[in-house]
């Protein structure tokens, strides 16, 4: 979601509001059409569908690879109400998924198993990803805000804050998290153009690093090193527009080692990486592909488009197998494609709309 500064000021003071007076409803059958609800017993894939911005419709559905069998609408049919409005991110750890759900100001605890609530944690101005610290701490990133939240996940509440320097309101922005040693990194998009390093002992930031316009995401590969890659802005944007990036980065000195350039008008985003760390994946309209010791950007894409719009991306830890989310239009449920290593289609199936993001079981 890439809006204009006064579209985003209204709708964060919109999204205010609506903390204010939302209310869950649990009076939703529980099959809703869907036959009987299966829970979850072995290894699975969560796809977190966004749904459209102010319409309440965000959806969680559930895919079992070896049976090839998807299940929608999960939370609404194992909890009798609607996810909430925007649901942008899930985390896994331990025996439970976390949920974070941008636009209802919610973080949901949800047994693995069952699919059920088993507690929330509300307070937040915008809510994009939690990273979990210890089994009793938890950041909690966040867009029109200026602060990450420090969260006890066991008690269910913001207990402090991390300020981020040089950030406003109108150009607040910390989305992805990934934590090496002791330090956690983090990535500034919208309207920003800086990577964060947080002491997880101090809950303080201790060092800024400057890359392009809008980094999307973040991933560490198996020699330690740090990737992120920048969408560039776009035309006539306040920030700026240039050509974007992917860029190899030293976590260490918290420098960058390699910068790999693209075309102006590109829009890579959703950087990922396989289970063993050694190959990265990206959108560009197409799937790309390289090795993380690789000099120069590939040539040809790894996986065409074909006419679709690839808005989330995965990759299975212990298969490799690529699985791509197509929003087609954003109004109608979305596809998910899976491929093996080779790029060969293994499988297809609807989920919700707006697929976004992936969490692996």
């Amino acid at each position: 979601m890439n809006l204009p500064t006064l579209a985003r000021i209204t709708a964060a003071a919109a999204a205010l509001t609506l903390a204010a007076c939302m209310k869950y409803d649990y009076n939703l059958p529980p099959d809703m059409g869907y036959g009987d609800l299966t829970e979850a017993t072995g290894d699975g894939l969560f796809i977190v569908n966004e749904g459209n911005f102010m319409y309440g419709n965000a959806t969680l559905s559930y895919y079992d690879p070896a049976a090839r069998k998807v299940q929608n609408e999960v939370f609404a049919r194992a909890n009798g109400m609607k996810l909430g409005d925007v649901a942008q991110s899930m985390t896994v750890h331990g025996d439970m998924g976390w949920i974070v759900v941008n636009n209802s100001h919610v973080v949901f605890a949800i047994d693995l198993r069952t699919f059920r609530e088993v507690g929330r944690i509300t307070g937040f101005t915008s809510p994009r990803y939690i990273h979990f610290v210890s089994d009793t701490k938890a950041y909690v990133t966040q867009i029109w805000d200026p602060r990450i939240c420090i969260v006890d996940p066991q008690r269910y509440e913001i207990t402090g804050y991390i300020d981020c320097p040089g950030m406003t309101p109108e150009n607040a922005s910390t989305e992805q998290m990934v934590q090496i040693g002791d330090y956690v990194y983090v990535n500034c998009w919208s309207y920003q153009n800086r990577l964060l390093k947080i002491d997880t002992r101090t809950d303080k930031i201790v060092a800024e690093l400057e890359v392009g316009i809008q980094p999307t995401s973040l991933a560490a590969d198996r020699n330690g090193k740090l990737w992120t890659v920048t969408d560039g802005g776009f035309e006539g944007s306040p920030y700026g527009h240039e050509a974007p990036a992917l860029y190899r980065i030293d976590p260490d000195t918290f420098t960058v080692e390699k910068t790999f350039r693209f075309r102006l008008g590109d829009a890579p985003s959703e950087i990922a990486i396989d289970g063993a760390g050694a190959t990265l994946y990206w959108i560009n309209d197409d799937i790309w592909r390289m090795d993380v010791d690789d000099d120069r950007l590939p040539v040809r894409p790894f996986i065409e488009s074909r006419g679709t719009i690839y808005y989330g991306l995965t990759v299975d830890p212990a298969t490799s197998e690529i699985y791509v989310a197509d929003a087609i239009d954003y109004v109608q449920n979305g596809i998910i494609y899976r491929y093996d290593t080779a790029g060969t289609l293994v499988d297809s199936f609807y989920v919700g709309v707006t697929p976004g993001a992936f969490c692996w079981k």
